[in-house]
């Protein structure tokens, strides 16, 4: 043909074996037992996914769904399903099973490959859909499901198809402003994007580095961080399928020694109060630590440095533009402030009209750069408000500095931040109210002695008064229908609510009470 060939796999992958170091370790997990993943093992795994496919009639461009937690087998099946042209979903691991069967649904996923751990989350919506032809199990055959691991020992290496770099590649569902799921669609070449600027220009990625992410792979900030960007360098990445809690992140730097690390400021701040001023083990060849999905608080980036002595390079982006695209870079660090463009991105702050704001003032954030999603799968208006021409709308409120530095100011929306994953106020709200005791309910995002925005609820009780007990029984509730990280932190019990006189919740007046 004499044309590159597009497809991310090629250069992801392929690349690094045609150039002789297919024995670099790409993946290791961490734990006692935990195993490791070569290129030279990757390529052929993931090669073998397309005969795999082919035998359970997955064909070109139809979806597969991954509910996968950050094992090995998660950049197999990535990996693999571009290598044959399939389009992969990985899903939140965190979803409650009437989420997973919107999504589901929604992508008319063909395949679902699950985590053992993960299966009775999701086996009691399974038989509702149409589309989903074969559910692989990964970690042990179970009756009525296939066995990942035996389905691709018994398939032959298909090699990697040629695809277009503006060709559809996978797909991340990112939650809408009503709570309805949104598909948004990249492209192959934008993984390569991202690891061209924000990978290279930003952490200076090495083959020698070794990456820990706390950030899980199934959204665009962990996807970079322990995929993209190790891998463009031919690096090695370790996976962590747990919960990121202080002393696993610990024990985990401990045996892996990263020398990048990346996180979120309720992780970071979490383990400065665990570390008590000490520097935690396993961080002597730390170079580089990363900070990304909510505004990073200047006092958690300076407690880290202290604790540490290395800096968190904090930035921002979105699932629309699959990884960072403004940030504070190293040696050029001002906690407290988002940094500036990514090289390789432009910015633009504008208000109502569309019209440029000036120094100090508050604008919305629109961002140009290669990295931007096609659209959002079957969600024309939705797509035509965010992704206008070359620019794409954040949805952030931001500022610029005298000195070029964007501050963050909030969203142009309700929505907020909680570890990074985005919580729509509504959607709490509405699994608040299907509890038997509530009567009505707001959210908003009230700031915790961290400086970090977690949910309140306000709720109007159907009659008596809160009895004891009531507060946590709700949190559980919400936990159990919309994600386990969704849940108010605190619950005001109120006699009513403001509203206006159409009867929509003031939420803003909600918030004032709560600055």
């Amino acid at each position: 043909m004499g044309q590159e060939n597009g497809n991310a796999a090629a250069y992801f992958i392929d690349r690094h074996v045609a150039a002789g170091r297919g024995d670099g370790v790409a993946f290791v997990e961490c734990g006692q037992d935990g195993r490791r993943l070569t290129y030279a093992g990757l390529s052929r795994e993931a090669g073998r996914m397309a005969d795999l496919f082919a035998r359970h009639g997955v064909r070109r461009e139809d979806r597969a769904a991954m509910i996968v937690l950050d094992q090995v087998e998660f950049p197999i099946i990535f990996w693999g399903a571009l290598k044959a042209g399939v389009v992969p979903v990985p899903l939140n691991t965190l979803l409650s099973a009437d989420y997973y069967e919107i999504i589901l649904a929604d992508s008319r996923a063909k395949a679902l490959f699950v985590s053992r751990e993960l299966l009775p989350v999701v086996a009691p919506i399974l038989g509702r859909l149409p589309d989903l032809a074969t559910v692989f199990v990964v970690g042990g055959a179970v009756d009525g499901h296939a066995d990942f691991a035996a389905e691709l020992a018994t398939s032959r290496d298909g090699g990697t198809v040629e695809a277009s770099a503006d060709e559809c590649a996978f797909w991340l569902y990112s939650s809408g402003s009503t709570g309805r799921p949104k598909g948004v669609r990249h492209l192959h070449g934008s993984l390569k994007a991202t690891a061209d600027t924000f990978g290279a220009k930003i952490l200076g990625m090495q083959a020698d580095d070794v990456v820990l992410s706390a950030a899980k792979l199934f959204f665009a900030y962990g996807l970079g961080n322990a995929m993209t960007f190790p891998m463009a360098a031919g690096a090695t990445a370790a996976l962590f399928k747990g919960r990121p809690t202080p002393d696993d992140m610990f024990a985990a730097t401990a045996q892996i020694r990263p020398t990048v690390f990346c996180g979120v400021p309720t992780l970071y701040a979490a383990m400065v109060a665990a570390a008590g001023g000490a520097r935690p083990d396993g961080m002597d060849r730390l170079r580089l630590c990363v900070s990304a999905g909510e505004a990073l608080p200047a006092e958690i980036g300076n407690g880290w440095k202290a604790a540490t002595g290395v800096d968190i390079i904090d930035g921002v982006g979105s699932t629309e533009m699959l990884h960072i695209f403004l940030s504070n870079a190293p040696g050029d660090i001002v906690y407290g402030t988002s940094g500036v463009a990514v090289p390789g991105y432009a910015l633009r702050l504008v208000d109502e009209t569309g019209g440029e704001v000036g120094v100090g003032e508050v604008g919305e954030l629109l961002v140009d750069g290669p990295s931007a999603a096609e659209n959002y799968w079957n969600q024309r208006e939705k797509s035509r408000s965010t992704f206008e021409g070359r620019w794409t709308r954040t949805g952030d409120k931001y500022e610029r500095t005298a000195e070029g530095r964007f501050v963050y100011c909030g969203r142009t929306d309700d929505m907020f931040k909680v570890s990074g994953i985005w919580v729509s106020p509504f959607e709490v709200e509405q699994a608040l109210v299907t509890h038997p005791d509530v009567l009505e309910a707001a959210v908003v995002a009230d700031r915790d002695e961290t400086g970090l925005e977690k949910p309140r609820a306000f709720v109007v009780l159907k009659g008596e008064a809160a009895g004891d007990g009531l507060e946590q029984a709700l949190k559980d509730h919400v936990k159990a229908k919309v994600g386990a990280w969704k849940y108010p932190r605190r619950i005001d019990f109120v006699p009513d609510l403001p509203k206006t006189a159409t009867g929509k919740i003031q939420r803003f007046k909600l918030r004032q009470g709560v600055a």
